[in-house]
C-alpha cells in the first residue's frame, strides 16, 4: 500500500537516475522492501518468519541445483549416487544435509507463519488473497517435498511412494488408472523416479512464482500487525528498512544458529534410519512413515478404519486428510468476528491454544505405529479438528465479546494520543 507520507525514491547519481529512467529496478525494491514501504511500527516477531520462510526456500533451490548436478535418476543407481555425493564429491555432506535439514528448517518456520495467521486472524478482509495464495504455497511445498523424499531411493522412500500414490487408488473409478498414469507402472520403478525427480526440480520455481504473488498480494493492503487495527496516520508506521531489515537479520541469525547446529551437530536426528537401506520391493518395512512435518495428516488419513455404508474407509481417510488443508482456504468467511487480533478475543484465545494441542497430538500419533491407542487418540483428535474449524470458530466469532480495541497503532505502542483522536475525528473538538 502507499501511504501519502511513503518516502520518495530519488536516484543518488547520474548512473542510477539512468537506470531508473531505462528499468526502475531499484525504484522497485526501494518501494517493495526499502524506506520507501512504510509498515506498522509494532510488529513483533512472529512477522520474522515470512522472510526465513523465503530464505529456506532460496537455500533449498541453491542445495537443490547443485545436489542434482551429480544425483542420478535411474531406480538402478539412485541410492548409489546419493552415497556417492555423501562420500566422494566435495562437501557433498554438507550439502546433501543442507538439503534435507533445510526442508525440515522450512516446514517449521511456515508452519509458525501459518499459525501467526490463525492467531492474528490475517486472513480476514481486506487480506484474503494473501492468505489463500499462502495456502496453495503451502499444498506446493507438500508436494515438493514427498517427490524429495521419494529421490535417495531406501527403504523408507520407496515404500513412502507405494503408500501415497496408493491413496489415489482409492478414488472410484478412476483412481487406479490415474495411480498407475503417476507411477508410469504398477509400481514405483524408474519412471516414477524420473518423473519425481523432474517435478520436484520444477515445483520450487513454481513455489517461487506464487512467491511474488503472494508478496504483490501484500503491499496492496498492506501489513497486518499484532493488534488488528488498521494503519491510520503517518506515526502508526516506520519505513521498512532499516527499521525491519535490521528486525529479520537478527531473526535470520539466530535462525542460522540453530540450523548449523543441527546441521553439524545432529544431521540425522530428523531422519529415518530405513533410508539408509536401498529400496527393496520385496521387504516392507515393519512401520512406514512419512516425514515428521506430514504426521498430522498421515494420522488423519489412518483415523478411518472401518467403511461407511458404501464409502471405504480409505477413501474417507484421503478425503480427510485433503479436506485438513482445505478448510484453510474457507476461514476468511467461517470467522466472522470483526476483530482480528487473539489478543483481544478471549474465548477465541482459548480455543486456538486447544488446536496447538490437537495438531501436536495428531502429529505424535502419525508418528506412532498404527495400533492402539494411537488409532483411538487419532480419531478424536481428528473429529476436534474439523469441529474446531466447521462448527467452534464460527460459533465463537459470533457470540464472544472482544475486549476494547485501541484506537490506532500509535495508542496500542505508546498510549493514549488525543490529538491523534481528534485529527481522525474532528467533530470530536
Amino acid at each position: 500500500m502507499s501511504f501519502p507520507w511513503a518516502n520518495e525514491y530519488k536516484p543518488a547519481n547520474g548512473l542510477t537516475q539512468w537506470l531508473d529512467e531505462k528499468l526502475p529496478l531499484p525504484r522497485f525494491v526501494y518501494n517493495a522492501v526499502g524506506a520507501g514501504y512504510p509498515v506498522p511500527r509494532n510488529l513483533n516477531y512472529m512477522w520474522n518468519f515470512g522472510v526465513l520462510a523465503g530464505f529456506c526456500l532460496v537455500l533449498q533451490i541453491v542445495t537443490g541445483v547443485i545436489l542434482a548436478m551429480h544425483y542420478a535418476a535411474n531406480a538402478g543407481v539412485a541410492f548409489d549416487s546419493v552415497e556417492h555425493i555423501m562420500r566422494d564429491v566435495n562437501w557433498g555432506w554438507m550439502l546433501r544435509y543442507a538439503h534435507a535439514n533445510g526442508a525440515s528448517a522450512f516446514f517449521v518456520v511456515v508452519y509458525l507463519h501459518i499459525f501467526r495467521g490463525f492467531f492474528y486472524s490475517s486472513y480476514k478482509a481486506p487480506r484474503e488473497m494473501i492468505w489463500l495464495l499462502g495456502v496453495v504455497i503451502f499444498l506446493l511445498m507438500m508436494a515438493t517435498a514427498f517427490m524429495g523424499y521419494v529421490l535417495p531411493w531406501g527403504q523408507m522412500s520407496f515404500w513412502g511412494a507405494k503408500v501415497i500414490t496408493g491413496l489415489f487408488g482409492a478414488i472410484p473409478v478412476v483412481g487406479e488408472p490415474l495411480q498407475v498414469w503417476l507411477l508410469g507402472g504398477y509400481a514405483p520403478d524408474n519412471a516414477a523416479l524420473n518423473r519425481f525427480f523432474s517435478l520436484h526440480f520444477l515445483l520450487p520455481f513454481v513455489i517461487a512464482g506464487v512467491i511474488i504473488l503472494h508478496i504483490w498480494a501484500l503491499h496492496i493492503p498492506g501489513s497486518s500487525n499484532p493488534t488488528g487495527v488498521e494503519v491510520k496516520q503517518e506515526s502508526d508506521t516506520v519505513p521498512f528498512h532499516p527499521y525491519y531489515t535490521a528486525k529479520d537479520g537478527f531473526g535470520l541469525g539466530i535462525f542460522l544458529l540453530i540450523y548449523c547446529a543441527v546441521l553439524f551437530f545432529a544431521p540425522n536426528m530428523l531422519g529415518h534410519p530405513d533410508n539408509y537401506i536401498p529400496a527393496n520391493p520385496l521387504s516392507t518395512p515393519a512401520h512406514i512413515v512419512p516425514e515428521w512435518y506430514f504426521w498430522p495428516f498421515y494420522a488423519i488419513l489412518r483415523a478411518f478404519t472401518s467403511d461407511f455404508f458404501f464409502i471405504p474407509a480409505k477413501l474417507m481417510g484421503v478425503l480427510a486428510m485433503f479436506s485438513a488443508i482445505l478448510v484453510w482456504f474457507f476461514l476468511p468467511w467461517l470467522d466472522t468476528s470483526p476483530v482480528r487480533s487473539g489478543h483481544y478475543r478471549p474465548l477465541f484465545r482459548k480455543f486456538f491454544w486447544l488446536l496447538l494441542i490437537d495438531v501436536a497430538v495428531l502429529g505424535y500419533c502419525g508418528g506412532a505405529p498404527a495400533a492402539e491407542p494411537f488409532v483411538m487418540i487419532s480419531q478424536i483428535a481428528s473429529m476436534y479438528y474439523f469441529l474446531h474449524f466447521l462448527v467452534i470458530l464460527p460459533i465463537v466469532s459470533s457470540i464472544e465479546k472482544p475486549e476494547p480495541l485501541p484506537f490506532s497503532i500509535t495508542e496500542a505502542v505508546l498510549g493514549k494520543d488525543e490529538s491523534a483522536v481528534l485529527n481522525a475525528n474532528p467533530a470530536a473538538a
